[in-house]
């Protein structure tokens, strides 16, 4: 079986034992049912990871002991930002888990018109903390020892007129307009709309701020599969999905 990667944000040293936080200990001890002597990779979202053993396991407390380091991140030279219409439940979190698979940088859940999920401040916090989970979970999996940075909920509006990557793109289904004859960028924004998809005003307020409208052939995505779609187009085209 795969060496587990487990993410400890904390200080981590060579040859210096340390108690796992409370989740990851609770995770290798009680799900994993790891034992000492077993081997495990460490990351704490500084820059590469560490090959590391266990010392010591107890019901509530896990010691590791990091012994290499290993100095590669996974990520890709193109700076994704994504900005996410909220959805219901596993739909979020299966967009989240699966951009981070695909290689975004950062993800900015949006209130739009269409959007049926509404969130008092208690929720938002509590949702923010479990998306945070979520994409920690996606990077333990899929190998990037950095963590894609995820913002708090904001109208769209806020979103669009904050953006500073070259290009910025809004998909939805009312253009015939292709991701071909741009000059390869170092950073991209995408907008992604909810599941009834972005008001003809939300586009149009998105294309005046200076986003380029885009489609995906003719089939509509759902809102939880447009961007794994469309950031793996870009990765392809741009970053370091591409052929050398």
């Amino acid at each position: 079986m795969r060496n587990p990667r487990i993410y400890a944000p904390i200080e981590l040293s060579e040859f210096q034992p340390v108690d796992l936080p409370e989740s990851a200990a609770n995770h290798v001890g009680r799900v994993l049912r790891m034992k000492p002597s077993d081997p495990l990779i460490l990351f704490n979202g500084r820059g590469g990871c560490w090959q590391a053993r266990i010392h010591s396991v107890n019901k509530r407390q896990v010691q590791v002991v990091p012994l290499e380091h290993i100095s590669k991140d996974n990520e890709s030279p193109l700076n994704i930002s994504l900005g996410q219409s909220l959805s219901r439940g596993e739909r979020m979190d299966y967009a989240l888990q699966k951009a981070v698979e695909v290689g975004v940088t950062e993800i900015t859940p949006l209130f739009t018109e269409r959007c049926e999920v509404k969130l008092n401040s208690d929720r938002q916090e509590k949702r923010l903390r479990h998306w945070q989970q979520v994409i920690i979970s996606a990077c333990e999996q899929c190998g990037r020892n950095m963590i894609p940075a995820i913002h708090p909920p904001v109208a769209l509006e806020q979103w669009i007129s904050s953006r500073t990557s070259e290009l910025n793109f809004v998909l939805h289904h009312r253009t015939s307009q292709a991701l071909a004859g741009y000059s390869t960028p170092q950073s991209v924004s995408l907008l992604i709309g909810p599941e009834g998809g972005l008001t003809a005003d939300e586009i149009s307020a998105a294309e005046q701020s200076g986003f380029h409208p885009l489609a995906l052939g003719p089939r509509v995505l759902r809102t939880e599969t447009a961007p794994v779609a469309a950031v793996s187009l870009m990765q392809y085209l741009w970053g370091d999905w591409r052929q050398q």
